[in-house]
């Protein structure tokens, strides 16, 4: 039996929230959230500045902004469930410092998603760069408020297989 660790970014709590629904259901997960070095304010995510901490971000793809620790321990793993929100049709910068500091190959790494409206957009093509030899699966983005767990059920046990 693989062993899966729920990653999750989560910059207001709704991420969060479909994370932790997520590692109680997959028996045996571990939860882990992903946390920037500098925690981002309501100001830092308003994406209709221009100036805003999280616009200037996502304007630089090169920008890697700082972890608060790196515990996660990715060598344990098998299998990495990585939620996030989607920034401007992708995952956060976050994402890819993530990735970048631990060594990913071999990992089969699940993606799930919250967002108001948006898909995945380029989020795989962003992220292939940041954990090279790892394989990368689309999973589910969860629009709105948190899904029932009854949704998560359905797409977990297509994933699980």
């Amino acid at each position: 039996m693989s062993k899966k660790l729920v990653a999750y970014f989560s910059a207001t709590g709704v991420t969060a929230a479909v994370a932790k629904q997520l590692a109680e259901m997959i028996i045996g997960a571990d939860l882990y959230a992903i946390r920037p070095q500098t925690p981002y304010t309501a100001d830092d995510l308003n994406w209709n500045d221009p100036q805003s901490r999280s616009s200037v971000e996502m304007r630089d793809k090169t920008f890697r902004p700082e972890l608060a620790d790196k515990n996660a321990h990715l060598e344990d793993y098998d299998m990495i469930f990585l939620g996030f929100p989607i920034w401007w049709y992708v995952a956060p910068t976050i994402i890819n410092t993530f990735l970048e500091s631990y060594d990913c190959s071999g990992k089969t790494i699940v993606l799930f998603a919250t967002s108001g409206s948006t898909g995945f957009g380029k989020t795989v093509e962003g992220l292939l760069p940041s954990a090279p030899g790892a394989t990368f699966h689309e999973g589910e983005v969860f629009h709105g408020k948190p899904a029932n767990k009854g949704v998560h059920v359905k797409w977990l046990r297509e994933v699980l297989k």
